[in-house]
């Protein structure tokens, strides 16, 4: 029987490492995009904030689906590179541009009537007209954005990051320059509060798009001239398909948390900042596994392309031995240091000891959370994608939360329980998920077809 994971040889941790890396920096760039929308309209009001924060959750929710969509063609990218097959390759890149100008249909009809829902809610009646306000300006900007991710997917996948990487360094700066702007006024542009934080972001959205269409025209631009291929809609079917598992995915994961963060919430102001606190720093180290993941589904998808079985397992195990290996450090770091970590972002006595006390118990989920995304990377290169969704279901709803709330509220141990469901949810989608891993890589993997 196939051993369902092979040692990897130095230089295939050299090749994840030289594809990682960049995306990190990538993933790091697009979230402060939300990071500097906090930090700037921060100084205005503590209502001003709440609009953003929840404009900005309104709109990350619905747009999580649709980047998660637009990531089924990875798989059919990154194979059709392993076997040298252009014509499908292109054709799996127009495709994803198709679908990007459709998601524009739910995106809109979700969003648009944002602020009844937070008001059912129970949302504060001076934020909901704020918050919806974001919401809908930001609906222009999701066009472009949902083409940039094809665009960022056709060029990892080829492993040209640097325009990439370029493009994402110069829209930061350029989105905290507008932020500023557009928030405070200066010179002739008029003060327009958190309206301006809208505005900022959705034409930094569209500068994504625009920019890595200018840098790298010579691999982008032939990709808009559209072959009838293409545009049938049999193939635009079975692309959506391997997709559609990968949006609920995301979109599951983020209520998952949010809900967490409501239930911190109904425990009072101190405890919901701690628990802000706790996880942006969570959330920060999470980046690095997560690009290893993307860096691991370009690996293994170029090596089941080839028909290198042996390279897609040594890609795998090189994933997730840097996923877990990065992982192990900051939880030890986070068991060791909570205070310390804690004191990076509040003065204030009681937020900073509940917050030391969430950190550490971070610390036991990253080692799991570092495991679960570098193994859905795997099974996405491999182009199974309904795996992890059930898995999600499995691994959050029937157990995660279900442990938190018996934690937090029947055993009473407040915070903190509900902190260990996220540890005991973690665990078994990292386990289940690692499981199918190695119950795929012991057999033949099939590229991918939706001709």
């Amino acid at each position: 029987m196939t051993l369902p994971f092979e040692k990897p040889q130095r230089q295939d941790i050299h090749k994840m490492i030289r594809l990682a890396v960049p995306v990190v920096i990538v993933q790091v760039g697009m979230m402060l995009f939300g990071v500097v929308d906090t930090m700037v309209v921060g100084r205005l009001s503590s209502q001003a904030l709440a609009a953003v924060a929840l404009g900005h959750v309104a709109v990350i929710t619905i747009s999580a689906f649709g980047v998660g969509l637009l990531l089924g063609i990875d798989p059919l990218l990154n194979q059709a590179l392993g076997a040298d097959d252009r014509n499908a390759f292109r054709r799996s890149a127009q495709r994803g541009l198709i679908l990007a100008a459709a998601l524009m249909i739910p995106s809109t009809v979700f969003l648009l009537p944002i602020g009844g829902i937070l008001a059912l809610l129970g949302q504060p009646p001076d934020v909901v007209p704020l918050a919806a306000a974001y919401s809908r300006i930001s609906i222009p900007g999701l066009l472009p954005f949902y083409g940039w991710v094809v665009f960022r997917l056709v060029l990892q996948s080829m492993g040209r990051l640097r325009p990439i990487v370029a493009t994402v360094i110069v829209v930061n700066i350029f989105n905290l320059v507008a932020d500023w702007a557009l928030v405070f006024g200066a010179g002739p542009i008029p003060q327009l509060g958190p309206i301006g934080s809208a505005w900022a972001s959705t034409i930094a959205r569209t500068l994504l798009f625009v920019i890595i269409l200018i840098v790298d025209r010579r691999d982008l631009w032939p990709l808009l001239r559209f072959e009838r291929a293409s545009t049938q809609w049999r193939p635009l079917l079975r692309t959506a398909r391997l997709g559609i598992p990968i949006g609920f995915n995301l979109q599951l994961e983020i209520v998952a948390f949010s809900v967490i963060a409501l239930l911190m919430g109904g425990m009072g102001a101190a405890t919901m900042a701690a628990h802000q606190v706790a996880i942006n720093i969570a959330s920060l180290t999470f980046m690095v596994p997560l690009g290893i993941a993307q860096a691991t589904a370009v690996r293994v998808g170029n090596a089941i392309g080839a028909g290198d079985g042996s390279g897609a397992r040594r890609a795998a195990s090189s994933g997730l031995i840097l996923g877990a290996g990065f992982m192990t450090l900051t939880a030890m770091l986070f068991i060791g240091l909570p205070t310390w970590l804690a004191r990076a972002y509040t003065s204030v006595d009681e937020v900073l000891l509940l917050a030391a006390a969430l950190i550490p118990i971070a610390g036991f989920f990253q080692v799991f959370d570092g495991l679960q995304v570098v193994a859905a990377g795997v099974l996405r290169g491999a182009g199974d994608t309904r795996a992890p969704l059930v898995v999600n279901i499995l691994g959050f709803w029937c157990i995660g939360l279900p442990t938190s709330l018996v934690l937090g509220f029947t055993l009473d141990y407040g915070p903190q329980g509900l902190w260990w469901g996220l540890v005991a949810g973690l665990f078994a989608v990292a386990f289940f998920l690692m499981a199918r891993v190695a119950f795929m890589l012991r057999g033949k993997i099939a590229r991918v077809e939706v001709e």
